[in-house]
């Protein structure tokens, strides 16, 4: 797993053979960040990683200038290396929680300028992720929501969709809050 961009660009880290979690793939991760550089800058901003897996997401926002990043993953093994990974980079700007997505997403009262979510494809509550992030209006007005997901979902009528985009079996679907006008 590497880091692409930024602060800690070209840093390695070796995930574990044993990992249910799948990465991002570096050639589709650096696809969306080149994407959402036209929606948003990172530096001094705050994200949110929900199913945060192995926390490629998280040490690349961090990375690329994010002042606070909180990482939410279930798995113990994931947790700990992802707190493995952050101690080698010596950062304390991400904020590693173990812990189920969907109860942080419903006891979080905090707003974020950009949430990232990756969970397991086959998860049953995968397509009510979007509408229970915009419930909870956890992003900032000028927000932005990317949601890594597989090739049989379709986001494209939800009322937030901004945009998809796929890289081989990688698909993101990209949303932002409406503005009131």
């Amino acid at each position: 797993m590497r880091i692409i961009t930024g602060k800690y660009k070209g840093r390695n880290f070796e995930i574990p053979r044993t990992f249910k979690a799948r990465p991002t793939t570096d050639f589709a991760k650096e696809n969306i960040f080149n994407v959402l550089n036209g929606y948003i800058d990172f530096e001094g901003a705050t994200a949110l990683d929900l199913f945060s897996g192995t926390g490629s997401i998280s040490l690349e926002l961090i990375s690329r200038g994010c002042t606070q990043v909180i990482s939410v993953e279930a798995d113990r093994d994931h947790h700990r290396f992802i707190m493995q990974c952050l101690q080698k980079l010596g950062t304390t700007s991400v904020t590693p929680i173990r812990g189920d997505a969907f109860r942080f997403i419903k006891s979080c009262k905090m707003q974020f300028d950009f949430i990232f979510a990756d969970p397991p494809y086959a998860l049953k509550e995968l397509p009510t992720i979007p509408s229970l992030i915009f419930g909870k209006d956890l992003l900032k007005p000028d927000g932005v929501f990317v949601f890594e997901h597989g090739k049989d979902q379709d986001f494209s009528d939800h009322p937030n969709f901004v945009e998809h985009r796929s890289y081989g079996s990688v698909n993101f679907s990209i949303f932002q809050p409406l503005h009131q006008g």
